[in-house]
């Protein structure tokens, strides 16, 4: 299991969850990883061998992005995978959206992704050797959904941006995909249950259940399902995929 041996790749939002998940996989396939969050990255990456160093990165924040990708950079000899994962959840009916809210939702699922490419994109250029750059979208980004009409706007927006960075960085040999999940089990989900709860009247667990239920697989997502994608997109398995997102969600969504 090594067809990421001899890579260093940052992964944002990797202190928990599915990019903790992350991490353990490319550690597993032989990469350098360091896991970039706003908080509790250094303990994460305690656990997790000499091969892994957390950093905290701010990822609103463009002094915290070019420090914390600058570290990165020196500690592992370059940066040869990105995986774009910080991410938040909300959900409001549109006529009770705040601009706060959007705002946020925005700053850190789309500004979030695009100045952390753009600054790992440079790295990359400089190097002179290709990479892999890969940004977690959503079924989400795929589709309208009534309550959630920002967070799908943002990961609409993710899916576009890899399209864009995608055909332009290709000529740097550095390969631009995403990977749009569909529901998955993580404590995140907690908060979108307690959202959903209060917005649609159900009690606490309700949404959850029926979310897994309505997975044509029959269950939700688990974080071990969509790092076989992420593995992939990261090596060389992928050099000819350039610009596309793909869906691991169970058979939600086809397109």
């Amino acid at each position: 299991m090594t067809r990421l041996a001899g890579k260093t790749a940052l992964i944002t939002g990797a202190a928990r969850g599915i990019g903790l998940a992350f991490a353990q996989a490319y550690l597993h396939e032989g990469a350098k990883v360091v896991i970039a969050d706003i908080a509790g990255a250094e303990q994460a990456a305690e656990g997790l061998g000499t091969n892994a160093l957390g950093i905290r990165m701010d990822v609103t924040d463009q002094a915290s992005i070019d420090v914390g990708i600058a570290r990165a950079a020196e500690w592992g000899g370059g940066i040869d995978v990105l995986l774009n994962n910080a991410a938040i959840f909300d959900l409001a009916p549109i006529v009770d959206i705040t601009r706060e809210s959007y705002a946020r939702v925005f700053d850190i699922n789309v500004a979030g992704t695009l100045f952390p490419l753009q600054a790992v994109a440079r790295v990359m250029i400089a190097q002179g050797r290709g990479g892999k750059i890969i940004n977690m979208a959503s079924q989400a980004g795929r589709r309208g959904e009534a309550l959630v009409g920002v967070y799908c706007a943002s990961k609409a927006a993710v899916i576009s941006l890899t399209q864009s960075a995608g055909l332009d960085l290709i000529r740097h040999r550095i390969n631009v995909n995403g990977i749009a999940p569909g529901v998955i089990d993580t404590p995140m989900w907690d908060q979108v249950d307690s959202l959903f709860a209060r917005y649609e009247d159900k009690p606490l667990g309700q949404k959850k259940k029926e979310v897994g239920l309505a997975v044509p697989l029959g269950r939700m997502g688990r974080p071990e399902d969509i790092t076989g994608m992420a593995v992939f997109l990261a090596s060389a398995d992928s050099d000819y995929i350039v610009a596309q997102t793909y869906n691991v969600d169970g058979g939600n969504w086809m397109s």
